[in-house]
């Protein structure tokens, strides 16, 4: 007896990006079928066939749009904001509060449930997939948080953008992943409040980063 069903969703035509319609329909199936596995098993644990499966297509179709394992994590790991939007609404505000503005839009990111899908599969796939960490870094210290110090105008970017990463992926994973309480339950406000003005002493205090100042 001939196959019928998820076979029927392939088309040879199709293209592997964009459009409207079933394809981009079946994209959107996958893309996320796959943040789910991400999420939940990270890289090495979340499948082909477990993601199509989820999805309701042939693995098949998953090459066919996507091709290797890597490439469609890395199409469903994007995270879409505008760099721009963030860095206005960042600084729309007292300097003195900046760290709040910050640690607020973070976990907001978070507690979006489609953009936490994508944060917990990144965190989780880090641990043992090279692309993964190179994902987290890009996104965390490159693109997130390197833009906000070069834009508060002080020295030692580089240094105080991984301070700021660090602390609020650290922030990320105590809350979200390992779900550490009181901290977990606790509301993304007074979160703010009580991290802000750490992340506010890394963007805009003076701190001496030499090999002078570490000895005593």
């Amino acid at each position: 007896m001939a196959r019928t069903g998820r076979r029927r969703n392939i088309d040879p035509a199709a293209g592997g990006s964009g459009g409207s319609g079933p394809q981009s329909t079946t994209r959107d199936l996958i893309l996320g079928a796959a943040r789910a596995a991400f999420a939940e098993r990270g890289f090495d644990g979340a499948s082909m066939r477990h993601i199509a499966g989820a999805a309701g297509v042939d693995q098949a179709l998953i090459h066919h749009y996507f091709g290797s394992k890597q490439q469609l994590f890395v199409a469903a790991m994007q995270l879409p904001f505008d760099p721009d939007v963030v860095r206005q609404m960042v600084f729309a505000g007292p300097r003195d509060q900046l760290g709040e503005r910050i640690v607020r839009f973070f976990l907001g990111l978070w507690e979006e449930p489609v953009r936490r899908q994508v944060l917990l599969g990144m965190v989780r796939s880090a641990l043992t997939e090279p692309r993964a960490a190179e994902m987290v870094r890009r996104f965390v210290i490159e693109g997130g948080v390197l833009p906000l110090v070069e834009e508060a105008r002080v020295t030692d970017s580089a240094m105080r953008a991984t301070l700021v990463g660090s602390h609020l992926m650290g922030l990320g994973f105590a809350r979200y992943i390992l779900c550490v309480e009181p901290l977990a339950s606790a509301p993304v406000e007074n979160l703010a409040r009580a991290v802000g003005p750490i992340i506010g002493h890394y963007l805009t205090d003076p701190f001496e980063t030499s090999s002078e100042a570490r000895s005593v």
